[in-house]
């Protein structure tokens, strides 16, 4: 707690705004990313000590090589968009874990988990590409600082940061944790649609740059939509319905090819 309460203190900010790179979406940014990622590093570390870690088998391989790929290709559009401090920021890091739940995720700073569940999804190295693709994108548009943001400010009103600790810590506690998504047996706490729309979008771009089909990102989430009959995966939990996200990404098509076809 007394980490945590370093960290917020450290952070006193008064209201701020900032964009989501690439989409320009106007976003709630009450604090900075850079003073919650030592205690993700420190989260991250002890879900690798807690979960078995599969990342020297040949799946696990896999999933580091995509995620290497996908990485730095994604830093190099960064930086060719005008983003280079934050294509500055991230430490990668892709492991995959031995569970039977349908997910992976991303944690600010670049810090990724597979779960073996997902794998017979996404069934191919593309198929990973579309999943690594969209979790990167959580933490390129910063979902986990605007989550944070807004349940502080919901929670407390606009002097959040100055009387917070004050008026609940434990509540300031959990908003914290919850925003990185900590305290979820899962390891990820789930985005709103909103942040899974912008996902989808940014996630299409940047499997495209990396040289991976992003038409087969529309097959990949058919597939995930048919787990589960009536009970979907963790994965899609609050994700947008199977015919808006695939409303969603044909609309954004022809853009994502032309970046895969190097037009762009």
């Amino acid at each position: 707690m007394k980490r945590i309460l370093t960290f917020l203190l450290l952070g006193l900010l008064v209201y701020a705004c900032a964009k989501v790179p690439l989409t320009g979406r106007n976003q709630l940014a009450l604090v900075e990313s850079s003073e919650i990622q030592p205690l993700v590093n420190e989260e991250y570390d002890k879900i690798l000590r807690q979960e078995e870690v599969l990342t020297n088998t040949p799946e696990g391989k896999l999933v580091l090589t995509v995620g290497n790929k996908m990485a730095a290709a994604v830093e190099g559009f960064l930086i060719q968009e005008g983003y280079n401090e934050l294509a500055q920021t991230f430490e990668w890091e892709f492991n995959l874990l031995k569970s039977p739940n349908v997910n992976a995720w991303c944690m600010p700073g670049g810090k990724v988990a597979f779960y073996t569940g997902i794998l017979p999804i996404t069934q191919d190295e593309t198929g990973i590409a579309v999943v690594m693709g969209h979790e990167i994108a959580h933490a390129v548009a910063s979902h986990s600082r605007e989550r944070m943001s807004n349940g502080l400010l919901a929670n407390f009103g606009m002097s959040v940061l100055s009387q917070a600790i004050g008026q609940n810590p434990s509540l300031t506690e959990a908003i914290f944790l919850q925003s990185v998504g900590m305290g979820s047996e899962l390891g990820m706490l789930s985005f709103s649609r909103k942040h899974e729309l912008e996902a989808d979008e940014l996630g299409l771009i940047f499997m495209a740059i990396a040289g991976y089909d992003p038409r087969e990102a529309p097959v990949f989430w058919q597939r995930m939509a048919a787990q589960g009959g009536e009970a979907p995966p963790e994965f899609l939990s609050t994700h947008p319905g199977p015919e808006n996200r695939q409303a969603k990404l044909e609309a954004q098509m022809n853009r994502a090819m032309k970046y895969y076809r190097g037009e762009l």
